[in-house]
């Protein structure tokens, strides 16, 4: 305890506020749009306590978020496709922690951000629902790939939506088998960067802390998700999509030069 209350004196207070209020904001969007909290909280995360360490932090508050989203949507969890998803991303995850901090990924949030600004147009506009057949089997690689990515960088949540709604789910359902597979993934995430010796004290706290605040966003996120009909969750899939893909291009695009 006395250990537990001197490393808390040592943080800013401003930071642990901070970090709630960011997580708890970010949540609610994610929530009513889909997914990208994570992604979200990449540029305010890294401002506060470093980008070298964010990814981390952010994987532990998205785990915590998790655990609280898979009771708040239980019931409309496809569990059909977490089976196809996980066991490949499990892999991916463990990869990735093995190599963090050996690789700049820079490039990969740019191209993720680019791909994430054209679904715009692929959706033209949110006015089709699917712009491909996606298959089952075909969530094995993207399990991999998309665990991979995120581990090394922190969240690319919304890269994943346009295969969901692919494979013909929406609203809840969405949310719900996303964050099943997520937490899943989460979980193996946390363990290998602990067990490669990358979290700290601090950093344990900083993810319980913007963690918590991710909860407290779920919980108002899905009382306005309640009222809101198809057509508007997936414009706002969209809007969260593009925004999120023009952060991580304007964030990134120095690798260019």
């Amino acid at each position: 305890m006395p250990i537990a209350l001197d490393l808390l004196q040592h943080i800013p207070n401003w930071h642990l506020v901070g970090l709630f209020v960011a997580g708890m904001v970010a949540f609610i969007i994610s929530t009513l749009s889909g997914g990208g909290g994570a992604m979200l909280l990449i540029p305010v995360t890294s401002s506060m306590i470093g980008t070298a360490v964010a990814p981390p932090v952010i994987n532990l508050a998205t785990l915590i978020s998790n655990a609280s989203r898979l009771y708040l949507f239980w019931n409309a969890i496809d569990w059909s496709l977490t089976k196809y998803y996980v066991p490949s991303a499990i892999v991916g995850a463990w990869l990735a922690a093995l190599v963090f901090s050996r690789l700049d990924a820079g490039w990969i949030q740019l191209l993720v951000g680019l791909f994430l600004v054209s679904t715009i147009f692929q959706y033209k506009f949110g006015k089709v629902d699917k712009t491909f057949d996606m298959p089952k089997v075909g969530f094995i690689p993207l399990g991999f790939i998309i665990a991979f990515m995120s581990t090394l960088v922190g969240g690319l949540g919304p890269i994943l939506n346009p295969f969901y709604m692919n494979a013909g789910l929406e609203k809840e359902r969405l949310i719900a088998t996303k964050t099943a597979n997520s937490f899943f993934v989460g979980i193996v995430q946390i363990g290998s960067y602990t067990f490669f010796g990358v979290f700290t004290a601090k950093l344990w706290v900083y993810g319980l802390v913007l963690g918590l605040g991710a909860v407290v966003g779920n919980i108002i996120g899905k009382r306005f998700l309640a009222g809101m009909s198809i057509s508007q969750f997936r414009v706002m899939l969209l809007m969260l999509m593009v925004i999120s893909g023009l952060i991580m291009i304007i964030r990134n695009i120095n690798v260019l030069f």
